[in-house]
């Protein structure tokens, strides 16, 4: 893209005033910005109101700035082979991803860094391939993070994208598994869209996996260099998870969730939305059921989605998915990876408990597990884990099951 036609693009979309739908307006009525700006103010009045009229002839008081710092994101990596490339793509862009401009709210311009080896011999919309979007909850159980793991990345290795926001919890756990996936790199293996500027990851402890995303796949996003972490733009980056997806998949979410707003723009643009159960007893399963009563298809495999969206069919054995593998060798101690106000599990009748028990009931989640599994989870020795069920056990916390499993009650 020319210096000049970035120069209106971005004039364009940061014109106050103007959003999305007039812009797409000016567009269709005189063409690429370069032409909307050389029309008169009475000429541009007949497509938008007089005040955003008048702004679109007076250029934003940050344009030169703007355009400078975009300039130099875009260079910053052209004369390194092993850094990921650098892109722009707009809705004049032939290559944009049809999937996403079908939609009726397709953002201006898209951010894009991704694979070298993509980009460069493909472009966004090949190297998108087919995508299904991955959500849920930002603060998981520990089953829900290895759900998502696991389905990420044989959804992957079936030849499928997976886009998520790139958030705590699920997001990561998919982006993780599809990284994770054996699968052809001639596709992104996932796409992380995000609320933010691409000079700015958020969460900052996701720096990591957005690089290593990069490389092997894209990071999205329709908002400016320099644009901070704002609540407002997470919930309307969702749309565009969803729009570059076939489907929609929840893995985990609360009832009040920002994953089932990205599963209702998805429905009500004909995709599939899709959900797994949970325990009746997690807060976290609450979403999906939600979403299973309106409709959703239930899915206990990867082959369920697939299906679904008539992928080429794998073997059973290798997109069935279960818990991720425990072993039984001795794991170094480490803390539960889920902290117990994530889970909620403070609540009337529990404020006894200890803070070792509270992390237990947290790793324990709602399913039942074996002992072998909780050593693998917590990094505890089996026996101060025995001792700490027993005692959860005969507070009514926790049941005793049939081959030396355990489970998490209601009433904890």
């Amino acid at each position: 893209m020319q210096r000049d036609e970035l120069t209106a693009w971005l004039r364009l979309m940061s014109t106050p005033g103007v959003g999305n739908q007039s812009a797409r307006r000016l567009l269709a009525a005189f063409g690429l910005p370069q032409q909307i700006f050389e029309q008169s103010l009475g000429t541009l009045r007949s497509c938008v109101s007089g005040a955003q009229a008048q702004a679109l002839l007076e250029e934003p008081a940050n344009l030169w700035r703007m355009v400078d710092q975009t300039v130099r994101w875009l260079e910053a990596p052209s004369g390194n082979p092993n850094m990921p490339v650098r892109t722009i793509c707009t809705l004049g862009d032939p290559d944009y991803p049809p999937h996403l401009l079908a939609t009726d709210d397709p953002p201006l311009l898209l951010y894009v860094e991704g694979a070298r080896q993509l980009l460069q011999n493909g472009g966004l919309a090949a190297a998108s391939g087919q995508c299904l979007a991955m959500v849920g909850s930002r603060n998981p159980t520990p089953q829900g993070k290895g759900n998502a793991r696991e389905f990420a990345k044989a959804l992957r290795e079936s030849g499928l994208t997976i886009v998520s926001g790139l958030a705590l919890g699920i997001d990561a756990a998919a982006h993780e598994g599809a990284l994770a996936a054996d699968a052809q790199p001639s596709t992104a293996a996932t796409i992380a869209v995000v609320g933010t500027g691409l000079d700015c990851v958020y969460p900052r402890a996701h720096q990591d996996l957005a690089t290593r995303i990069a490389l092997s796949g894209m990071l999205v996003s329709e908002y400016p260099l320099g644009t901070p972490p704002l609540a407002a733009n997470f919930p309307k980056r969702n749309r565009i998870i969803s729009g570059l997806s076939q489907g929609t998949l929840v893995v985990e979410a609360a009832v009040a969730s920002g994953s089932l707003i990205t599963a209702r723009l998805a429905s009500e643009r004909g995709r599939e939305v899709f959900a797994i159960p949970g325990s009746i007893h997690a807060p976290q399963s609450r979403g999906c059921h939600a979403l299973l009563r309106q409709g959703a298809k239930l899915v206990e495999s990867a082959q369920d989605v697939l299906e679904e969206l008539q992928m080429p069919r794998e073997p059973l054995e290798k997109s069935r998915t279960a818990p991720p593998a425990t072993s039984t060798s001795k794991a170094k101690p480490k803390t539960p990876p889920i902290a117990m106000q994530q889970l909620d599990i403070v609540s009337s009748g529990l404020e006894h408990l200890s803070d070792q028990q509270h992390e237990l009931l947290g790793a324990l989640g709602f399913d039942p597990m074996g002992l072998d599994a909780l050593v693998a989870r917590t990094g505890w020795d089996a026996a101060t884990l025995q001792v700490q069920l027993l005692q959860l056990e005969l507070d009514g916390h926790v049941a005793r099951l049939p081959g030396g499993r355990y489970q998490r009650l209601a009433s904890g």
